[in-house]
């Protein structure tokens, strides 16, 4: 009781005896001061006195399947950023092979009494599966927003960009420069982003498919499959995707982009520079997230909010990746 009174103490930069003071329902505390002892307490991982935890922090769960894809950390800047304007401390719940699980996640925050969740790429994408930690989250009522959730069973807020309309500007692009033969990278068959993407590129006449990991090197797999059906143009359903097709052509003995183009989906960071420039749909990560902060404190403060999904419409970007068929690159 000692040290934990001394951690809390130290954390928030208040006596012991305030600290006592506050986890006894004494008076005396201002409330901001009570606000940052509960809080900290919650962030070093104490329980809550049995009277307080009716209460729920001001903590909110962010929960993203990995960070080395670069777009979730951008995600995460954005989220973190915008909770903290309003008052919420952002707690990272990061998935890792062999690790936490996003299920073992959900009990944590639980009983941490968080005030919400955001959920960026979770289990919630795939299809067919009923993952019973978002029945639990639907059972407490807790205020929760999907992102990028194609997700009709849920009953939850989500905030998704278009991949309708990422496929069809990279499709027009590369059909603008002369490309017949494109083919198309994507993630998992039961990946409900992926499936949105490929239904949008057979609605557009695509046949070439190839489906693998989200990683640079399930994008060199799938990618070289493509390479060797003579395709001119690949599109890809992430940049790190994108980055795997580009070495997957060189090795293959192809030029990007003289003899083949390839567009990624993200335009995460450092896509400017890598060797040449990635064409890239770019996903409005920072309306998307502040968006998805605006729907999660409206139903912290008991607001109705809509169940449905808020689509934003991405942006091509076109830098030295993609090229017109056969013509040298000067």
């Amino acid at each position: 009781m000692t040290r934990r009174l001394a951690e809390v103490a130290k954390k928030v930069g208040v006596s012991e005896a305030t600290v006592s003071r506050v986890l006894n329902g004494k008076a005396g505390v201002s409330e901001a001061t009570r606000e940052a002892v509960l809080t900290a307490l919650d962030v070093l991982g104490y329980e809550r006195p049995t009277q307080l935890r009716g209460e729920r922090a001001r903590l909110v769960g962010l929960v993203l399947p990995e960070l080395q894809n670069p777009i979730f950390p951008a995600f995460a800047e954005v989220v973190g950023g915008a909770l903290a304007q309003q008052g919420f401390t952002p707690v990272l719940c990061t998935r890792t092979v062999g690790g936490i699980s996003e299920a073992d996640y959900v009990d944590l925050l639980l009983q941490q009494q968080v005030s919400g969740v955001v959920f960026a790429g979770g289990l919630y994408t795939q299809t067919g599966v009923v993952h019973e930690h978002y029945v639990r989250l639907v059972e407490r009522r807790l205020p929760t927003v999907l992102v990028n959730a194609a997700a009709e069973h849920w009953d939850f807020p989500r905030v998704s960009c278009d991949d309708t309309i990422a496929v069809e500007q990279a499709l027009g692009h590369l059909r603008a420069l002369g490309h017949q033969r494109i083919g198309l990278v994507v993630g998992p068959a039961d990946h409900m982003p992926s499936i949105r993407k490929l239904e949008a590129f057979r609605a557009a006449g695509g046949e070439l498919v190839e489906h693998t990991m989200h990683s640079l090197e399930g994008g060199h797999a799938a990618a070289l499959k493509l390479v060797r059906q003579d395709v001119t143009g690949i599109i890809c359903g992430s940049d790190p995707l994108a980055l795997g097709a580009i070495r997957a052509a060189r090795r293959a003995g192809r030029r990007v982009p003289q003899d083949v183009s390839v567009v990624g989906y993200d335009d995460s960071a450092l896509m400017t520079c890598v060797d040449p420039p990635l064409t890239t749909v770019r996903q409005p990560i920072e309306a998307m997230g502040r968006a998805a902060v605006e729907l999660l404190v409206s139903q912290i403060e008991g607001a109705a909010v809509a169940t449905g999904e808020l689509l934003f419409e991405p942006e091509l970007v076109v830098r030295s990746s993609t090229g017109r068929v056969g013509v040298p690159v000067t």
